[in-house]
């Protein structure tokens, strides 16, 4: 399985429509979906689709047609996730109407096209499944701490001071292995096993 490293567009006009294809994370779907929708008030549909894994590894997926004919543009759009083996991505294509209807069959494949014009430019890694694991530690071990999380690319979720620092960490397993015991004397939990 492959995810994406950044987001990236791409545009595919067909007979004067313009189909703009956004593929990005899918923690970032709900908030592009509604900033796209105030960018492109002008635009006729905002067809999308996800996949992700949820907290039971169970592949969760979506697509909406938003008014396109059924079939012609959401499942489209998801097959060509699925055909690549993308997971934690979703796709949103806004659509400009260019006047000329392009029939069933033309936006299937103005839709496949699209997604697939993101997907050929985007930059993607394999898939590690994300856990977030609480530490708690000593102040003097901060600076080690902060240090060890950039050089493994694990991400501080959250840190709290109290008698002692307790930080909420979130990164692929592999990576968080090495971090844990590179620093001294820290009891850790692992929080959930939800991917991101």
């Amino acid at each position: 399985m492959y995810t994406l490293s950044e987001p990236t567009t791409q545009i595919l006009e067909v007979k004067q429509s313009k189909f703009i294809a956004h593929l990005l994370p899918y923690k970032e779907y709900e908030t592009t979906l509604q900033q796209l929708q105030r960018q492109h008030p002008k635009a006729r549909h905002f067809v999308t689709a996800y996949r992700y894994l949820n907290e039971y590894d169970q592949i969760v997926e979506h697509s909406s047609d938003d008014g396109e004919p059924k079939g012609t543009s959401g499942k489209p759009s998801l097959m060509v996730l699925q055909g690549q083996d993308l997971i934690d991505v979703a796709v949103i294509v806004v659509r400009y109407f260019g006047g000329t209807k392009l029939g069933t069959g033309g936006l299937v494949r103005a839709y496949s096209d699209a997604v697939n014009l993101a997907v050929q430019s985007a930059k993607l890694v394999g898939y590690e499944k994300q856990i977030t694991v609480e530490i708690e530690i000593a102040y003097e071990h901060i600076r080690l701490v902060e240090y060890e999380c950039e050089q493994h690319k694990v991400e501080i979720v959250n840190k709290v001071f109290g008698d002692k620092v307790r930080y909420t960490l979130r990164g692929a397993q592999e990576r968080l292995h090495p971090l844990l015991h590179s620093v001294p004397h820290i009891p850790h939990r692992q929080e959930d096993t939800k991917s991101e």
